[in-house]
């Protein structure tokens, strides 16, 4: 077993921008009427509470916004349904979220082509006509502005397209057109109201540094000063493929990371747009829908050290997804197939959504950081930690010792919940029970019980001023834990020792 001992100063101050509930990524808006989507949703926001979602298909056809008639010349017109937006609008509201709007994809009826994307077939070309695009822009946010108020509306923030970087996201991912397409949606919507934030390139991984920064010098020739800059983050080499699966390795941390720098010192490099936010409106371990490793504790492991880290150049980092009612790849066979969720089907949690609700919790001053753990000191006095031992592959278990200054109370309260292989792992459960396609209710009792933290609680004495936590992390497991003064209490005559026979 490794072991590492961390001796926190009392005035200890830890630079760790900790946005981990700024937005969470979704399926394509239309699914948003699905029950399913909405209990776990409903579960996400329980336990974690995200402000914004984020997701595509806004325009797609099944949200049936872009509407055209004929009159009685033969001419065309456009006219626009709002119905199922505002069922979409009003659960998310209902839920205590906000979107963050990507606009995208292209109304079939609009579109300049034919090529579509995913199972349920958008539309990735660019407008037939721009006007007709850009009003159909702004028809959406006033409708959206008269429903739930301008104020309100115009703090969403708003993203052009998806991944124009991508062929399969943008026809022959011609850079000049998504320029164009960027150019006049922006215009367009500030239009409406110069308070919206506006932004892209919403790119992804690849040629990623020449189409920022082509980006930008478009933006300063043309004089456009976008409100922030939105790209992608994921973390494998290419998976190997069997069957609907993939079967990826893990890239190391420390370059990944080194990517998202790299973007924002190419931000930084230009003189008007230095120090413009960068919104991370996708990340994960893998870019695929149908990846088991989404399902495991490596993930959660993996995904606590990225958490960490993310703040230090990036002002959010929206998780891709939420949930596994998603689609891109046809309908899922069974409830564990690899989805990109925090959730799986039936509302059983995976392991990385305990890291979300744990990090969470880290609100305060933080006191350290590592590659191993992060803990704060909140305003009520309390720490709160969380560790992890990502170990792909196989590894050794990890303790860490912290010793924290601590006088206000002769003794401290320390909590522990812990999520690893043995403590909180639903896939195994789910194995175990021979991988069924189809749950029955006492499997799916079964398997939400098998997904909570193991919780532990030892009493702690304080001896010059400090109290001493171990945290002990098996492979691939993430650690909660709280240290809290445990003042006061008891009744009269009541003996907790004399009660356990001591």
């Amino acid at each position: 077993m490794k072991q590492l001992h961390f001796d926190i100063a009392a005035n200890a101050q830890v630079p760790f921008n900790n946005r981990v509930d700024f937005c969470v990524g979704t399926g394509r808006m239309g699914l948003a009427l699905q029950k399913e989507y909405q209990d776990e949703l409903a579960l996400v926001q329980q336990e974690i509470g995200f402000k914004h979602i984020r997701g595509h298909g806004l325009f797609h056809d099944d949200m049936a916004i872009y509407q055209e008639y004929e009159d009685e010349t033969g001419a065309k017109h456009a006219e626009y349904n709002f119905t199922y937006l505002d069922r979409v609008m009003d659960a998310y509201r209902r839920l205590g979220l906000r979107p963050f709007l990507e606009l995208g994809f292209m109304p079939k009826k609009l579109a300049s082509g034919t090529q579509t994307v995913f199972y349920w077939a958008s539309n990735v070309t660019p407008p037939a006509d721009y006007e007709a695009w850009c009003a159909l822009v702004q028809a959406t946010l006033r409708h959206l502005m008269d429903r739930y108020g301008a104020d309100d509306v115009v703090t969403w923030p708003v993203e052009v397209w998806n991944e124009p970087n991508l062929e399969v996201f943008w026809e022959h991912a011609d850079m000049d057109e998504y320029f164009r397409l960027f150019a006049r949606t922006f215009r367009a919507v500030k239009a409406v109201d110069e308070r919206f934030q506006v932004g892209g390139p919403a790119i992804c991984g690849v040629d990623d540094k020449r189409w920022l920064r082509c980006f930008l010098e478009f933006c300063r020739a043309e004089g456009l000063r976008p409100d922030h800059i939105t790209r992608h983050h994921y973390t494998i080499e290419p998976p190997e493929r069997d069957g609907h699966y993939g079967y990826p390795k893990l890239s190391d941390p420390e370059t990944c990371l080194a990517t998202l720098q790299a973007s924002r010192d190419i931000v930084d490099s230009f003189a008007e747009f230095r120090g413009l936010p960068i919104h991370v409106t996708e990340f994960n371990t893998s870019y695929s829908p149908t990846t088991p490793l989404h399902d495991t504790n490596l993930n959660a492991a993996y995904i606590a050290h990225q958490l960490s880290r993310l703040g230090d150049c990036n002002e959010s980092y929206s998780y891709w997804t939420f949930g596994d009612v998603f689609e891109e790849s046809g309908v899922p066979f069974t409830p564990f197939y690899g989805g990109f969720g925090l959730v799986a089907d039936h509302c059983i949690p995976k392991p990385t959504f305990w890291t979300f609700a744990f990090f969470k919790k880290l609100q305060g001053t933080c006191v350290h950081r590592s590659q191993q753990a992060v803990v704060v000191r909140g305003a009520d006095g309390r720490y709160r930690g969380v560790a992890w031992n990502p170990a792909e592959g196989g590894g050794e278990a990890l303790s860490l010792t912290f010793a924290l200054p601590f006088a206000q109370a002769a003794e401290a309260c320390v909590t522990t919940q812990t999520v690893d292989e043995e403590t909180c792992n639903p896939l195994k459960v789910w194995h175990d029970l021979g991988e069924p396609s189809s749950l029955n209710r006492a499997q799916i009792d079964l398997l939400r019980r098998s997904a909570v933290p193991f919780v532990q609680t030892e009493r702690k004495t304080a001896e010059d001023k400090k109290v001493s936590v171990q945290v002990a992390i098996r492979p691939n497991g993430v650690v909660y834990f709280e240290v809290a003064p445990v003042t006061g209490g008891g009744d009269r005559g009541y003996d907790y020792r004399r009660v356990m026979g001591r």
